[in-house]
């Protein structure tokens, strides 16, 4: 979140951040409120200022006038400060739903059509046939099941068996270990099951709360990434800095609503209620989180890289990095049966804006009053979409597929899926 002393001082910027990212923000009524809120605390302290001499008077006096007067000026005090303090509350709520800022070099754009190429990596591969989707390919070989899946959750969840559950098991071990032996990450094993104010850390809520499942009765939500208790794990702690960089990698479930999704992507493993990601988070101080932030897109970008998938890495502009991201990248490979990238990682930095939300904060010497924190994040990868890349990308035109070099020691002998 932006703190309130950053909005009164600067609300032009915060509005025109609002207005850039089309996330409207409520910059007049929190001014509005800020304005009421410290009237009604002044006019508390006014009050007690007074009751204060008046008991100086009644010890002199015992004037039993003057102690009913102090009775009625407890009660007008009170009164105040609870009424300021409703003000505080619904002043709060209103800082929790302004976006984010930007960094200057972040494109300015509507829609992801204005979104920026900075990098690509390969070649589209030419198969020499014409290639079926990962939807065709996986039914046909019997590694992937959508109709069972809709018999018994609906929509959008799908069965892996045999070597498509393999295929899964065998990217995430080969992930954690690159990210983890080579890439200098410490993994987690997480919570699936976060409570409200691990959300509203990670600005899940009360933004998007419609894209969240929630455990009834209880204040508990599933987990959309591991992020989210990833990034919560410093929560209310201050840190040392020489510490810093923090960096964690975590492979986890994600269950996500997909509200607003109609009608999108409803073939396929594609954009599903439940999905596996493997997931990069790191804690760093403000002067070092934009380069860690390029780093951490390049820890994800050596996974494609090592699985042979043609990819880009576009820079988000403004109407398309989200309400709580500084800056953001996605990486997008090539799915040569759907003809057309797929996003399999967002790589964001988000300045302070979660640590102020969660608390994070660290010395940047001893005795050093705390700063805090900046927090970036970014999928190392996302498991579905890269299962589809690597499905279509090495496909055969017998209808088997072939593997990675990289994979192949993370399956157990299997080379060839669909040779039997």
């Amino acid at each position: 979140m932006l703190s309130l002393e950053f909005i009164r001082a600067n609300p032009d910027a915060v509005r025109r951040a609002g207005e850039l990212k089309g996330e409207p923000a409520p910059v007049d009524e929190i001014l509005d409120l800020d304005q009421e809120w410290r009237a009604r605390q002044h006019r508390a302290e006014e009050i007690k200022a007074e009751q204060n001499e008046l008991s100086k008077q009644f010890a002199k006096t015992r004037d039993e006038a003057l102690k009913a007067r102090l009775r009625q000026m407890a009660d007008a005090a009170k009164s105040e400060l609870a009424l300021a303090d409703a003000l505080k509350s619904e002043l709060d709520d209103l800082l929790l739903r302004v976006p984010n800022l930007f960094h200057e070099s972040v494109p300015i754009g509507e829609t992801e059509a204005e979104n920026v190429v900075i990098r690509e990596w390969g070649e589209k591969p030419d198969l020499g046939f014409v290639p079926r989707t990962h939807f065709d390919l996986g039914e046909s070989l019997g590694i992937m099941d959508f109709e069972r899946a809709v018999r018994i959750s609906g929509s959008r969840f799908a069965f892996l068996v045999g070597d498509g559950a393999r295929l899964e098991r065998g990217l995430v071990q080969f992930m954690l270990d690159v990210h983890t032996r080579e890439h200098g990450y410490t993994e987690l094993w997480t919570p699936m099951l976060v409570n409200s104010a691990a959300m509203v850390g990670t600005a899940n809520l009360p933004k998007f709360a419609d894209q969240l499942f929630k455990v009834e009765d209880r204040d508990l939500w599933l987990i959309p990434t591991a992020e989210v208790p990833v990034t919560n794990f410093h929560r209310e702690e201050i840190l040392d800095g020489d510490q810093l960089p923090l960096k964690y990698v975590s492979y986890a479930p994600s269950w996500r609503t997909e509200a607003g999704a109609a009608g999108k992507d409803t073939r396929g493993f594609i954009r599903m209620h439940q999905f596996s990601k493997v997931e990069l988070v790191k804690v760093t101080t403000a002067e070092t989180s934009l380069d860690e932030f390029e780093q951490l897109t390049r820890d994800a970008e050596d996974i494609l890289q090592r699985l042979g998938l043609h990819y880009q890495a576009m820079a988000m502009c403004t109407g398309d990095m989200g309400f709580a991201q500084y800056k953001k990248y996605d990486l997008n490979a090539w799915a040569p049966g759907l003809d057309r990238y797929l996003e399999v990682s967002s790589c964001s930095v988000f300045s302070d804006f979660q640590a102020r939300r969660a608390n994070i904060r660290y010395r940047p010497s001893r005795g050093a009053p705390p700063r805090f924190a900046h927090t970036i994040n970014g999928s190392g990868l996302a498991l579905p979409r890269t299962i589809d890349a690597i499905m279509e990308t090495y496909q055969r035109s017998d209808g088997m597929i072939a593997l990675p070099d990289a994979l192949k020691p993370y399956m157990g002998g299997v080379e060839l899926i669909g040779a039997r």
